[in-house]
């Protein structure tokens, strides 16, 4: 559907856009490098909503629509789609994450130890305003600690399960082409197992932090306790066709178990996505861990929270409100004046009978 109605028709469109663009400046090879180092945690929001791990072409996206991040999600998505699949990576263990950060809420020590890594939890919140009066802001340079944290970290949830703690979710053996494909595949209900993960991968941060918030307020039917918090660098390992197994690179993950106490055992909520967003994994993997049981229409339903997380789908459905609506805004007016009018001859008709 277009503005038919707006006057100058297709080249009105046309100059609108132009204005927008224009209004955006031109787009080049520098802007979108300093986006891409200015702003790496929006990078990685952007293309973890995207599903696709691409840092050039979501700084790109980002400058080309001038910071709209449901525009730059969709247009990712978009350029996804036009891509051919090569191959299907192995299954990433969670001990061969190459760790930057790893917390756990759960316990004081874990096995490998707390590796705080970059954040500002600990900061105060106070804003450079020294920058706007042409000061620079340098940033104290880190001191390398006399022991290194080890690289790769064993998972806290596996050392649960061996000490019969954890009631861990049922293995599953899907491999390769095998896995169920949320990009070309529909979502239906009750979801996959991999289908739900996969959403929430890429699921809208603020859509998933509203509703994990509620979830965590009381209107779920568990209380998160983040078991483990990781951010890494996954090895992507594909195989040759000649039959070898090589490194295609590492990719920026965020992953977030939690847990609440489940009969005997612990229960527990697991999410990940592609770069770096520690809010939106922890809110994740909370509605993951209340879905069990939920009330039909509720927050942490699946079916509720799967849909109304979908960002690119959600925002479309919003926008389209913008479109021309004239037709049935139109005979909306008509039923009501029709509703006036007889209301009126009623009142009119009463009026003119003769009393008793």
């Amino acid at each position: 559907m277009a503005y038919v109605a707006t006057r100058g028709g297709e080249r009105a469109i046309e100059q609108s856009e132009r204005l927008f663009r224009e209004e955006m400046g031109p787009v080049d090879r520098m802007r979108v490098d300093e986006i891409k180092q200015s702003m790496p945690y929006l990078i990685d929001r952007i293309m973890g909503e995207a599903s696709l791990y691409d840092e050039d072409l979501a700084a790109l996206a980002l400058a080309q629509t001038g910071g709209e991040l449901y525009e730059a999600v969709l247009l990712l998505r978009a350029w996804r789609t036009t891509q051919p699949r090569l191959q299907v990576a192995a299954p990433i263990e969670q001990d061969r994450l190459f760790t930057h950060r790893r917390i756990s809420a759960a316990f004081k020590d874990i096995p490998g130890g707390q590796v705080l890594g970059p954040t500002l939890d600990y900061a105060h919140r106070i804003l450079a305003t020294d920058v706007l009066q042409g000061e620079t802001y340098n940033p104290e340079p880190v001191d390398p600690a006399q022991t290194p944290s080890p690289a790769y970290q064993p998972s806290v949830s596996a050392w649960q399960a061996e000490n019969d703690l954890l009631d861990p979710p049922k293995p599953d053996t899907t491999a390769g082409n095998d896995i169920p494909d949320l990009t070309r595949e529909p979502l239906l209900f009750p979801s996959k197992r991999a289908h739900t993960l996969q959403s929430l991968a890429r699921a809208e941060t603020g859509g998933v932090l509203a509703l994990g918030y509620a979830a965590m307020r009381g209107y779920g039917q568990a209380h998160p306790t983040v078991n483990e918090l990781r951010l890494a660098q996954a090895e992507i390992a594909v195989t040759h066709p000649d039959g070898r197994q090589f490194s295609a690179g590492r990719v920026k993950v965020s992953q977030a178990e939690v847990v609440d106490k489940k009969g005997e055992k612990l229960g527990i909520g697991y999410a990940a996505t592609f770069g770096w967003n520690e809010v939106k994994c922890i809110s994740a993997a909370t509605l993951d861990l209340n879905s069990s049981g939920a009330e039909k229409g509720s927050a942490t339903e699946e079916e509720f929270f799967l849909y109304h997380t979908e960002g690119v789908e959600s925002s479309g459905f919003c926008i389209h409100f913008k479109l021309p609506h004239y037709v049935t805004f139109q005979s909306s007016l008509d039923a009501m004046r029709d509703a006036k009018a007889k209301k009126a001859a009623k009142q009119t008709s009463s009026d003119m009978e003769p009393a008793e």
